[in-house]
């Protein structure tokens, strides 16, 4: 997949597609690579990108709000999480996580209970070229994790509401030194998943929020912003020792 950029305007396409807008028509050569730039039937020009992680969270089809880019960021930073590392994944909905995994190197095992929410994130994983490295496995994690263990998967991300029941069943699926990883937006959920980690054995167990304010530089100076959100959820980790 190709991005297509004209200003402010970005458009998602395979070589061979056809992009119609108000700026025009085209399609896309099939021999098109990022740097080209392509002009509309009406002269208007698009300049081709090579999508990347935050493009493809933009793009993405979406099943429910995604995991935010900073909060991906301090996942990948503070597991290590690197190419032919083996992630296990649940709670897998758009499918960004997986596909930032996926776009490192990693092979991802990811387990989504909806049907639906699934099939839209394979679709996904083949809009970020990432299918071959990443499974989207229809099934609750916690029902497979009976059949998983024991593994031995480097990485272990969890983004669902019964994540406390995988994160006991932690050191069957990890290898040692690997890294868990739960996501929530709520801190009731996070201190049962840290209960958890406790009863399990793991260790470093530690739970951090994600706060990102923008910075506004005025001529009357310079201050965070007061527009927007600053907290997007709560990421508890742990290692097996």
């Amino acid at each position: 997949m190709l991005l297509l950029v004209h200003e402010d305007r970005e458009y998602l396409r395979a070589p061979g597609e056809e992009l119609q807008t108000d700026l025009g028509v085209l399609t896309v050569p099939e021999d098109a690579s990022a740097g080209d730039e392509l002009e509309t039937h009406l002269g208007e020009p698009f300049v081709v990108r090579e999508p990347r992680g935050p493009d493809l969270f933009d793009h993405f089809e979406r099943t429910g709000a995604p995991m935010m880019p900073r909060d991906i960021g301090l996942v990948i930073g503070t597991t290590g999480a690197a190419s032919g590392d083996r992630v296990l994944d649940a709670g897998t909905g758009t499918g960004v996580l997986a596909a930032y995994l996926g776009r490192l190197g990693a092979e991802v095992v990811t387990y989504e209970v909806d049907d639906e929410f699934a099939d839209v994130a394979r679709e996904n994983m083949r809009v970020a070229g990432v299918e071959d490295r990443v499974d989207v496995r229809t099934g609750d994690v916690t029902e497979a994790a009976e059949d998983l263990a024991p593994a031995t998967f480097d990485v272990l991300t969890l983004d669902t509401g019964d994540a406390p029941a995988v994160v006991r069943r932690a050191p069957d699926l990890l290898d040692r030194g690997g890294f868990l990883s739960v996501y929530s937006p709520f801190v009731e959920h996070s201190r049962e998943a840290v209960e958890a980690a406790r009863a399990a054995g793991m260790a470093e167990i530690e739970t951090l929020e994600t706060i990102q304010r923008q910075m506004d530089f005025g001529d009357r100076g310079s201050r965070p912003s007061t527009r927007g959100v600053g907290h997007t959820g709560y990421l508890t980790f742990a290692r097996r020792p």
